[in-house]
């Protein structure tokens, strides 16, 4: 496990994370251009406080949990070109681990025994060849996955990390028959959680959950799902991101196949060994390259011009209309656009660019 020394400025973000009074979005915009030093200083006086700065400082030295945020150099490089990315990240254990090649696995909590068996061979096939797992560390297919990973590494090979991203705070285990698991993925892997310690894993955060696991994932494999649940939601989230989807077929007579079965008739590639997901990864090497690669949709010489308007501020609608020179309606048109693209992000009615400026290098 890394030791965990965090600075003034790791503090300060994972204080605000945890201040219901500053949207995730708005932090995340003004993560991306300023420290989080100069953040809590343009804040009202009513709403900073000190104390709840040491404090969050002695529990985050008490339960040894990291943080890193939007801006900083140890955050996620697969992560620092998603238009939905976490301002702030708690974790704990070894950041490196998102250096490997990377494959979520995710699947019902109502596993059956083929799907269990499954999911953990898989990840010990893919911890083998140097692949790391991904998962939420969930009840069935998920918890499954990274016993298969923590196999492998008790068989001695030289394995790739486990990765975990949950939904509650890395200092709340759930669920509680997973502790022993969890705690060995925050030791010899990587947890991962955008909650505050001491979050507690109320339902909103799983799907929030499920876009991290997604945005992480180089390739995505379902192994056993219901038509609606989780993994579906991360198969969606996935999708969005152009992220091969691929599922294990399953009798059609099993309600916890019914689901990779629909993937499979909409197109999804079979999984029936770990050889097919390696060709996979083989085949698609772009979110291998995060440094280069922006999954973002390349924007037009206008909506360039209007992104290039707003440069490193926050703008209201009128402040860009004087400009960019344009009509309201043309104007107003490109930056709902902009904004489904994951170039922009509006709060409360004021404009801000998304990350780097295009042509900008990422790193």
């Amino acid at each position: 496990m890394t030791t965990t020394v965090l600075d003034d400025d790791c503090v300060i973000a994972a204080t605000m994370a945890a201040m219901p009074r500053i949207g995730a979005r708005r932090l995340c915009g003004l993560l991306v251009k300023r420290r989080p030093s100069e953040v809590w200083e343009m804040l009202d006086a009513d709403v900073r406080d000190d104390d709840m700065v040491r404090r969050m400082a002695d529990r985050l030295a008490e339960t040894g949990i990291g943080v890193t945020y939007v801006g900083h150099e140890s955050y996620p490089p697969a992560l620092l070109v998603d238009g939905a990315r976490p301002s702030v990240l708690f974790w704990r254990g070894d950041p490196t681990a998102v250096r490997f090649r990377r494959v979520g696995i995710v699947g019902t909590r109502s596993a059956s025994a083929a799907g269990r068996y499954m999911a953990s061979h898989l990840a010990f096939d893919l911890a083998a060849n140097g692949v790391a797992t991904v998962s939420g560390l969930a009840r069935g297919i998920d918890g499954w996955a990274h016993r298969g990973s923590m196999l492998a590494a008790q068989r001695g090979a030289s394995c790739a990390p486990p990765i975990a991203v949950v939904a509650s705070g890395l200092d709340v285990v759930y669920p509680k028959e997973n502790r022993e698991l969890w705690e060995w993925v925050g030791e010899h892997g990587l947890l991962l959680s955008e909650s505050p310690p001491g979050t507690l894993p109320e339902a909103y955060r799983f799907p929030l959950r499920n876009r991290i696991l997604a945005a992480l994932s180089e390739v995505l494999v379902v192994v056993e799902s219901k038509v609606a649940g989780g993994s579906m939601i991360t198969v969606e989230e996935a999708q969005k991101r152009d992220i091969a989807v691929m599922a294990v077929p399953g009798s059609p007579r099993t309600a916890s196949s019914a689901g990779t079965n629909l993937l499979l008739q909409q197109g999804c590639a079979p999984v029936v060994s770990v050889d097919d997901v390696l060709v996979a990864l083989g085949l698609d090497h772009r979110r291998a390259h995060p440094h280069v690669f922006d999954p973002r949709k390349p924007p037009t010489e206008s909506d360039a011009r209007v992104i290039a308007a707003i440069g490193a501020e926050a703008l209201t609608l009128d402040q860009i209309l004087v400009r960019v020179g344009g009509d309201i309606v043309s104007t107003a048109v490109a930056l709902g656009r902009l904004e489904a693209d994951g170039w922009l992000a509006q709060t409360a009615g004021w404009w801000e660019v998304l990350g780097r400026l295009p042509g900008e290098r990422y790193g």
